[in-house]
């Protein structure tokens, strides 16, 4: 499993800093989440360790040139395409044309990524027809198709229903003995609960640490500007 360590690590949009000198470090085979206010480079930050921004400073992986499976915030698609979940999910596996029916091969494989995620209920169904949850999962297994080392999800549980997002936690509880996650949430019970390793972000890194202690500092207070009453509620 992969360990990502960044140094100095600033990305500079045009004239706007969006990140300045961050330094972190993410553990292998734990889940770590990002935490902080709007506009505080959340995204930036895992755009950043995707390779999909230049940066400033140093992105280190161990081992190096990790696979990387992206789960993003939602799935911007025509809802009354006619698309089935595993049609969708054979999109990038097969050559063949999707009227002709998925071959052995890429059928196994999209039936092992659902059933990985607890959906193979929604192999036949419309994609237009999915909740938001199981958007969610769906997209859960296109990233678990890559067989990545290092899993990243920016804020997969907009959108999503309580049930949903519970589910979400618990299977992502199950991935993480197998591969290193990072997670961006706004959610701060949902980091509580289900984190192994916090970094509190707004530009730069405020604190970084395990939820008990980060839960517990005046850092967190301040960069969400909560009273203290508010972080003993997330603790």
């Amino acid at each position: 499993m992969t360990s990502i360590t960044l140094d100095r690590v600033s990305v500079t949009l045009g004239r706007f800093t969006a990140l300045s000198e961050v330094c972190a470090v993410i553990p292998s085979g734990q889940q770590t989440v990002v935490i902080g206010p709007n506009g505080a480079g959340k995204s930036t930050l895992v755009q950043t360790i995707l390779g999909q921004l230049p940066h400033q400073g140093s992105l280190t992986f161990d081992p190096p040139n990790p696979r990387f499976g992206y789960v993003p915030q939602r799935l911007d698609f025509d809802r009354h395409m006619p698309l089935l979940v595993s049609e969708y999910l054979a999109m990038g596996l097969s050559l063949r044309p999707l009227w002709l029916g998925l071959g052995s091969g890429v059928k196994r494989r999209v039936y092992d990524a659902l059933a990985q995620v607890k959906a193979s209920d929604l192999a036949d169904k419309p994609m237009g027809s999915i909740s938001g949850g199981e958007t969610q999962r769906v997209l859960l297994a296109a990233a678990m198709m890559t067989k990545p080392d290092v899993l990243v999800l920016d804020e997969p549980a907009t959108g999503v229903d309580i049930n949903g997002e519970q589910l979400l936690c618990e299977l992502l509880d199950e991935l993480k003995s197998e591969h290193t996650i990072v997670m961006v949430s706004h959610d701060l019970p949902t980091a509580r609960a289900h984190a192994d390793w916090v970094i509190c972000l707004n530009r730069r890194v405020v604190a970084q640490g395990s939820p008990k202690d980060i839960f517990k500092t005046k850092v967190l207070v301040a960069t969400f500007g909560l009273h203290q009453g508010q972080s003993e509620a997330f603790y």
